[in-house]
């Protein structure tokens, strides 16, 4: 059935997975009331954008040029990213609002000014992000969807993937990191499909993290269940 929370002319899509757990601590809901709407990277939801007009990424980040996180968890590499980057504007999306209360926490902690917010579906994001806006998109431990019959709602589909390869720059990277071989086996056989090109050369460049990595609470547990790291990176060929 439709979604009655989404206007006439939206399009159907379904969503898997959760955007509510635990119930927030009174800081958590503070740090959502006070802080997220100033963080918006634009109007995004289709109430507020219903003609799908590109976000000005030049306005909002005073013409730095724009990364892009793709589900950031509990937001600890975006604000590292942030704060080791303020020449960078970014932008965190992420569905899950329990996620989005920790990194609202973590960006007043740390005084990041650089910093955009979506708390929900990258594809509505992905409708009004310009052409080529993009210089840097990370996907860091996407859901994995383990069952076969689920593997269509991996990110690394063309449904995700076409529209990404839109946003991003001519030369522009993408970082995708999983501890699930399954994962990477489909990321190489899809994303390559879309306009990037695999730059690995050698096993280190997969198997080593990126020079600028922080571990993450999902990496973490991954290693203490004997899942091995896999550090994917590709560049948007044309």
């Amino acid at each position: 059935m439709p979604d009655p929370s989404r206007p006439p002319g939206a399009p159907w899509r379904n969503f898997y997975g959760r955007r509510h757990g635990k119930t927030l601590r009174d800081s958590q809901r503070d740090y959502l009331e006070s802080d997220l709407a100033a963080l918006s990277p634009g109007p995004v939801d289709w109430s507020d954008n219903p003609t799908r007009d590109p976000l000005d990424l030049n306005a909002r980040f005073a013409g730095r040029p724009v990364w892009l996180e793709v589900g950031f968890g509990g937001g600890e590499h975006l604000v590292h990213q942030a704060v080791e980057n303020p020449g960078v504007g970014l932008i965190g999306c992420e569905p899950f609002i329990n996620g989005v209360a920790m990194l609202l926490g973590k960006i007043r902690r740390a005084g990041a000014e650089n910093l955009a917010v979506y708390p929900g579906d990258v594809r509505d994001l992905f409708d009004v992000l310009p052409d080529r806006g993009i210089a840097r998109a990370f996907v860091l431990y996407p859901d994995p969807w383990p069952k076969t019959r689920h593997h269509r709602r991996r990110f690394v589909t063309p449904e995700h993937l076409g529209p990404l390869a839109r946003v991003m720059a001519p030369g522009a990277e993408l970082r995708l990191a999983t501890d699930i071989g399954d994962y990477v086996r489909q990321a190489l056989e899809e994303v390559p499909r879309h306009g990037f090109a695999w730059q690995a050369e050698r096993a280190a460049d997969w198997r080593n993290p990126w020079p600028d990595w922080i571990p993450t609470r999902y990496e973490q547990k991954a290693l203490r269940e004997g899942r091995m790291p896999h550090y994917l990176t590709f560049r948007r060929s044309h």
